[in-house]
């Protein structure tokens, strides 16, 4: 009997490519895409995928509300916030794992397998682009890594991040104009994660250094100039 699983994640693209990945293993998925979803959500589930941060609250409020109609149930982090405070505090509110995105869908599944008991390989590590100083707008073995070199699903995904991309871009840029950083920070990190899985390796980038300095001109040109690159770039599906 394949396990159920609660996947609560607000940005579409990375819903889709968490969603994939763990159908994959096998495994039935229901997904959320905020607290109020999660909370409607079916009962009896074998692990819960909770974002770290929801559009109406946090993924720890919702763990918690979770937790007290079943205080037995494992449940596994994500967040596009690598920093090791963030992953600190997740297991101190009761978080049994956390994952960093863009994860490769090996890695996530390795993860959901040790938690519900199954055993796996462990993935190799897939280094990061930090420090990079100049990169290409696509990185198509980055996104056939992620997806298990599933070529159809890396298309797919694609045509959902260029479709969804321009209306995130205006919400950072709306964010930044009015003063309000921590609004900012969201969509960047999530902007980040969903890049990451699509191979944006240079709008990656630019949204992860703008998240951390989002008063930074020079940062946020280099971003614009990315997202306009990376929108009008022929080289946006894969061929």
């Amino acid at each position: 009997m394949k396990p159920r699983l609660l996947l609560v994640e607000d940005d579409p693209v990375s819903l889709a490519f968490l969603r994939a990945a763990l159908e994959a293993l096998p495994a039935t998925v229901e997904t959320a895409m905020s607290m109020a979803e999660a909370q409607a959500a079916a009962p009896d589930h074998d692990l819960w995928l909770i974002d770290a941060n929801l559009p109406d609250g946090s993924g720890a409020t919702l763990l918690a509300l979770l937790r007290a109609k079943s205080a037995a149930t494992p449940a596994l982090a994500h967040t596009a916030d690598d920093s090791p405070a963030l992953a600190q505090r997740l297991g101190e509110v009761g978080f049994d794992g956390v994952v960093v995105k863009p994860v490769a869908a090996v890695a996530l599944q390795a993860k959901v397998r040790s938690l519900l008991g199954f055993s796996s390989p462990a993935p190799s590590p897939t280094p990061g682009n930090d420090g990079v100083a100049v990169l290409p707008l696509w990185d198509d073995d980055a996104a056939m890594t992620a997806l298990n070199g599933n070529r159809s699903a890396v298309e797919q995904l694609r045509t959902l991040f260029l479709a969804e991309l321009p209306g995130q871009c205006e919400r950072i840029a709306a964010a930044l104009r009015s003063g309000d950083t921590e609004a900012a920070r969201g969509e960047l990190h999530r902007l980040k994660a969903s890049s990451g899985f699509v191979g944006a390796v240079r709008l990656q980038a630019a949204a992860g250094r703008l998240s951390e300095s989002p008063s930074n001109a020079e940062l946020l040109d280099a971003f614009e100039e990315a997202t306009r690159s990376t929108i009008h770039s022929v080289l946006g599906v894969v061929a």
